[in-house]
């Protein structure tokens, strides 16, 4: 018998590929293309979380984050995004929804965050629903994360 969605997804995985596709008619943007990592995890209990981080960003001077400068602190968030929550499945319209209870982000705290989802061998594809505003435009956003398989 075939897995379901949620079954299959349930693991680590690996950042591959993110594209962003503004809906104002600019070309794609790859912002994963310098050196980006990702980890996405789905739990059996029903949690995920997602991690996103420039691998290359300053370090702080002082060697500890609670003493950086301002100028430290926005440059270490601006590299770095992440949130986690319960998420759900809807097996018939192959969607995930993630459940925001933290964030690097305050304004996602409480909102769901809505994917579509399609795990093609140990390639999942996700993407958004719809565009999110961004700036004054909306965007797209396509992930590609692979299997982590542990070590």
């Amino acid at each position: 018998m075939a897995k379901t969605l949620r079954e299959q997804l349930i693991g680590a995985w690996k950042l591959v590929s993110y594209i962003e596709w503004p809906m104002n008619g600019s070309d794609p943007v790859y912002p994963r293309e310098q050196k980006q990592e990702g980890i996405l995890v789905y739990t059996a209990d029903g949690y995920m979380s997602a991690h996103l981080m420039q691998p290359e960003r300053q370090k702080f001077a002082s060697g500890d984050w609670s003493c950086g400068t301002d100028e430290e602190i926005k440059g270490a968030a601006l590299g770095y995004f992440a949130y986690a929550g319960p998420f759900y499945v809807d097996e018939e319209r192959q969607t995930l929804t993630h459940e925001v209870f933290v964030s690097l982000d305050p304004n996602w705290v409480g909102q769901s965050q809505i994917r579509v989802a399609k795990i093609e061998d140990d390639i999942l594809h996700l993407s958004t629903e719809r565009p999110i505003k961004r700036g004054a435009s909306e965007t797209m956003y396509y992930l590609a994360w692979k299997r982590v398989e542990r070590p």
